[in-house]
């Protein structure tokens, strides 16, 4: 959430960046509400100054009819205050709700727009492999390999579930490990996270748990959600704390199962392990000082090209536009793996970008909605940065693996990196 104070004196400012984003929220509304709190916590205060000086008045030996006036102006008081507090605590509550709908403001940099396509590359590493037959899909080789069944995931547990199975089991815990084991060595400390987050902690973040809109899966009556990543509950996890400043900053590892109920997700692109409901992911995430976020900004882009130029799979870095940030972040980098199988004809050559990683910037943002601070130099309490990113979304880098490795007779040969963690060079039809 963004300071009060900066959208008052940003106001036309903050209406831009709202604008800049496609999304709905009143700013103008924000700063009524701000004020209407300040003028109401003066009033409040005013009252409770003269119901001090009036019980210091009752002290002592009065008049009766003095002590009746006391008396009587105490009663008033005592009402006036009751109302007052009441009022400020609805405005109070309105201007949060308010308050919480503003996105955090956009880099300068960041390229305006609306959709994917308004996105800008800014950087290509590795050449799409030329095929000389035409590739399939990882639909296709993973079902003729047997290593993904989406057959039995939908008759389990609906559309867009899947069972791994065979060296797919392998190859998704080879991944795991060789993300994990890059993080170690960056000095990030590794954890495995809960799959569940109280509304409180989504909203915090960012994410909005309930409505249409929403691609968080509630559970009902708990105040509790399944996690759509590791970001929600590495997020959570110093809520309401304040650090001291030479703990900063803090590198975390998490691996946790994500849920999305990707609501109106369809399409060519979407089949497959590419859009699902379940998957493994490891997230990276940084809890830093303000002055130091642009630098592991760019530190933890770092950590995802190196993780996917290791694997040997071709990707692109864009600067995401206004519109796809989402309300938390400040500035997004993708990394978009090229994906043969992608193609709507596949046929040699074809294929297409698919996003494999994000990593965000949401600066104070997010501290402020958890309240999670640090001690600076003159012992003020300020708001901490907070970074994340993907380190590897396992079901999109089995698709890169599986589509990108494979060979003319249907085998897939794995990538060197990944032979020490899988224990075997190829997957092979059985």
């Amino acid at each position: 959430m963004l300071d009060y104070h900066f959208i008052a004196e940003n106001l036309e400012a903050v209406k831009r960046n709202i604008a800049d984003r496609y999304m709905k929220a009143d700013a103008g509304a924000v700063v009524a509400l701000f004020n209407r709190r300040a003028s109401l916590a003066a009033s409040l205060q005013d009252l409770r100054q003269r119901r001090n000086a009036n019980a210091e008045a009752m002290k002592g030996k009065l008049e009766p009819d003095k002590r009746n006036a006391l008396i009587n102006e105490g009663k008033k008081l005592k009402e006036e205050i009751a109302v007052s507090e009441a009022e400020l605590a609805g405005v109070e509550k309105d201007l949060d709700a308010e308050g919480r709908r503003i996105p955090n403001m956009a880099h300068p940099g960041a390229p305006r727009g609306k959709e994917d396509k308004d996105n800008l590359e800014v950087k290509r590493v590795g050449e799409p492999r030329c095929f000389d037959f035409e590739p399939a899909d990882h639909v296709k080789l993973g079902q003729d390999l047997d290593i993904i069944d989406f057959d039995s995931g939908t008759k389990v547990s609906g559309t867009k579930f899947y069972y791994l199975k065979n060296e797919g089991v392998f190859l998704e815990l080879g991944l795991t490990r060789y993300a994990l084991d890059i993080l170690q060595k960056k000095g990030f400390t590794p954890f495995i996270t809960p799959d569940i987050a109280r509304e409180e902690i989504l909203e915090g973040i960012g994410f909005n748990p309930r409505g249409e809109e929403s691609n968080v899966y509630t559970l009902e009556g708990e105040g509790a959600c399944l996690v759509g990543t590791a970001e929600i509950t590495l997020g959570g996890y110093y809520s309401d704390t304040i650090f001291a400043k030479d703990r900063l900053p803090l590198r975390m590892a998490g691996l946790s199962h994500c849920f999305r109920r990707e609501a109106g997700a369809a399409g060519q692109f979407s089949k497959g392990l590419y859009r699902v409901h379940q998957f493994t992911k490891l997230e990276m995430f940084v809890y830093c000082l303000p002055e130091d976020s642009g630098r592991f900004h760019e530190e933890l882009r770092s950590i995802e090209e190196e993780i996917f130029s290791g694997l040997e799979i071709p990707f692109r870095v864009v600067d995401t536009c206004t519109g796809d940030l989402g309300a938390s972040a400040y500035r997004k980098w993708d990394l978009e793996a090229w994906m043969p199988g992608r193609a709507a004809s596949p046929s040699p050559g074809g294929g297409e970008w698919g996003e494999v990683t994000s990593t965000s910037n949401c600066t104070d943002y997010q501290a402020r909605r958890l309240n999670i601070r640090y001690k600076d130099g003159d012992g003020k309490n300020r708001f901490v940065h907070m970074l994340n990113g993907t380190a590897i979304a396992i079901s999109r880098a089995i698709v890169a693996v599986l589509e990108n490795f494979q060979q003319a007779d249907g085998t897939v040969k794995l990538p060197g990196a990944l032979v020490p963690y899988c224990g075997f060079d190829a997957i092979k039809k059985k």
